[in-house]
């Protein structure tokens, strides 16, 4: 697996959101974003950690950022989610994971005993022209947000 870093130029990409529309990365160029991938919606991790930035988000979007979730969950699912948690950015369904595997997190996971493949909570600052400020891999859901906004200054 091929992590992304600091200056990387970010993979494009076009998923599915919660209403089926196509939602593209080139959409927002000009714009800083958060992408961050989470494993499973409505899971607990996923949950506090969807639910923070739904909290942070109009801080966040006043200091120009946007911020968009992605998940190997289906279009379905996703709309499940967004709509019990009462999130209003966008969440895409990488439902094949190839968006995962582009971005580096994709890979071996271990919960209890049982190991398998699937998405590494991951969150990535991407500037105005789609070029990698801040990659983390492997972030745990407890405080993420707040520390991202923290060293944003947001």
């Amino acid at each position: 697996m091929t992590q992304l870093t600091a200056g990387d130029t970010a993979p494009a990409f076009t998923l599915a959101d919660a209403d089926g529309n196509a939602v593209s990365l080139a959409d927002f160029a000009g714009r800083n974003v958060v992408v961050y991938f989470y494993p499973k919606a409505a899971t607990p991790g996923c949950t506090t950690e969807a639910c923070d930035f739904r909290d942070s988000l109009s801080s966040l979007n006043a200091a120009g950022y946007a911020v968009i979730g992605v998940s190997p969950d289906s279009v379905d699912e996703i709309r499940a989610f967004a709509d019990a948690e009462g999130l209003t950015f966008p969440l895409l369904a990488d439902s094949d994971a190839a968006v995962a595997k582009a971005w580096g997190v994709w890979g071996e996971k271990t919960v209890g005993d049982r190991t398998f493949d699937g998405v590494i909570r991951s969150t990535f600052v991407l500037d105005g022209d789609g070029v990698v400020q801040r990659a983390e891999y492997g972030v745990d859901a407890d405080g993420h947000v707040a520390r991202l906004r923290a060293e944003l200054g947001v």
